[in-house]
């Protein structure tokens, strides 16, 4: 009886924690913390204004982040932008070679991979340098942290097949796990577990402290994104189109959604709501499942990929399409409530807080809205 409490107890935790959403004026984290989930107790205006637009003068898939009142990303010239929550630029930081990977912000550090492999952490408040890890391969992925009673890391993968982890006050390697084959997204973190996949058709489930292998689930082809987890559950999809959900507590599939026939890949990162996931495909649509079952809930058309990520508000969707558009939904019904024509791509993650959220476009514009 007293075993069946504790497992109880522990299954309970889990679930709990995959709905501890982010709130307030901090987003210091790609898709806002360490589990992707890209989920917000925050609530979104239904008619958000324009409040600034900064042109950046360089093209960028990067996603912001925000934390102490500046909003943080990277572009296609190598260049790092510190911008104040009054669209004012506060300063910028040269990497050396293209900055697609979101930023995070750990401490005191702002932390971004750069394309050349090395990953930088840069004084948040002056701009300077801080430290530098090179690694081997291209880095497309954030970086993430994790925490232990004895220790913390940042982890990132990149295209030398292996996941690093590093010590985030020097930058010194802690431990390398290697793949088969280049790990392009971010890493999930939660209860000190990293999930994450690879181009070698894994889900992998490694322990945060020591970079050894607790499960491996063998998907059978690209996963060229990242996993959002929650409840227990990683939801993520695959370049082939399909999209899975598995339960980490038994390392079994849960469900799987396949392909159609005109499905395209999927490169975007689940949000999860309370009890739907979202998703976004290379064929044009925005989709929401289920989370228990995979059962199809609705589907909203745009008129551009969707390569970026969706985040979920109690009631609402937020996400932009490569068609230019930045689109609200109702998330019990798909319905559109509010959109924006940025006029140019938008495969950027959007950053919330209590009173604005941020996105960027393609082009290198990074967006403010609110309520006027």
């Amino acid at each position: 009886m007293k075993r069946s409490f504790i497992i109880l107890l522990m299954l309970l935790s889990i679930y709990l924690a995959g709905f501890t959403q982010t709130s307030g004026q901090e987003w210091p984290l790609f898709r806002g913390k360490g589990d992707l989930a890209g989920s917000t107790s925050t609530e979104v205006s239904t008619r958000p204004s324009l409040i600034w637009s900064l042109p950046a003068t360089g093209r960028t898939k990067s996603s912001p982040v925000v934390s102490g009142g500046m909003i943080f990303f990277g572009n296609d010239k190598g260049t790092v932008i510190a911008v104040g929550t009054d669209g004012k630029i506060r300063w910028r930081y040269e990497g050396g070679s293209a900055a697609e990977a979101p930023p995070m912000v750990y401490g005191d550090k702002v932390i971004i991979g750069f394309n050349d492999g090395t990953l930088h952490a840069i004084n948040r408040t002056s701009g300077k340098p801080a430290w530098k890890y090179k690694t081997e391969g291209q880095i497309s992925g954030s970086a993430n942290a994790w925490s232990t009673a004895k220790k913390s890391g940042i982890v990132v993968g990149s295209y030398d097949y292996y996941l690093h982890s590093v010590d985030p006050s020097n930058g010194l390697l802690q431990w390398k796990l290697e793949t088969m084959n280049y790990v392009n997204g971010t890493p999930a973190v939660s209860n000190n577990n990293i999930v994450f996949g690879g181009c070698d058709g894994f889900i992998r489930v490694v322990d945060a402290f020591t970079g050894r292998e607790k499960d491996t689930i063998e998907i059978g082809t690209y996963i060229a994104s990242s996993p959002a987890l929650s409840g227990g559950k990683a939801c993520f999809g695959d370049y082939d189109g399909n999209f899975f959900c598995v339960d980490l507590l038994t390392g079994k599939l849960a469900w799987e959604v396949p392909a159609g026939e005109t499905s395209g890949s999927v490169v975007a990162i689940p949000a999860i709501g309370r009890n739907s996931v979202i998703i976004g495909n290379e064929d044009k649509y925005l989709y929401c499942y289920d989370i228990i079952t995979g059962k199809l809930n609705w589907k909203f058309r745009t008129n551009g990929r969707i390569t970026g990520s969706a985040v979920v508000t109690p009631s609402k969707v937020l996400f932009g399409s490569a068609d230019g558009n930045v689109y609200l939904l109702g998330i019990n019904d798909g319905k559109k409530i509010w959109s924006f024509n940025a006029g140019s791509a938008v495969s950027s993650t959007p950053a919330v807080t209590e009173d604005k959220f941020y996105i960027l476009t393609e082009d290198g514009r990074l967006l403010a809205f609110g309520t006027k």
